[in-house]
């Protein structure tokens, strides 16, 4: 029994210095191509009606292929009516 808690002690001290040895030495690296992605913003549409029913909008955002897209979508969509 003596001999089983003092496997279990030596083990356990290895154990522990092995992790604090380990933790000295590990470094935090910075990876560029993680800091580069950002998710994509929403084109904003500020829709506006006439008096004579006709509509205008203004589409803001980052992506000009994105505004050229919506902006397609919101003529067809107009115009269909």
């Amino acid at each position: 029994m003596r001999y089983l808690c003092i496997m279990i002690a030596a083990m356990s001290l290895c154990f522990f210095l092995s992790s604090a040895y380990a933790a000295d030495n590990f470094q935090f690296k910075k990876q560029s191509e993680l800091q580069q992605i950002k998710p994509k913003k929403p084109v904003k549409i500020k829709l506006r009606r006439s008096a004579k029913d006709e509509y205008a909008w203004e589409l803001t955002g980052d992506d000009a292929d994105e505004i050229l897209k919506t902006d397609k979508k919101l003529r067809k969509m107009l115009n269909t009516r």
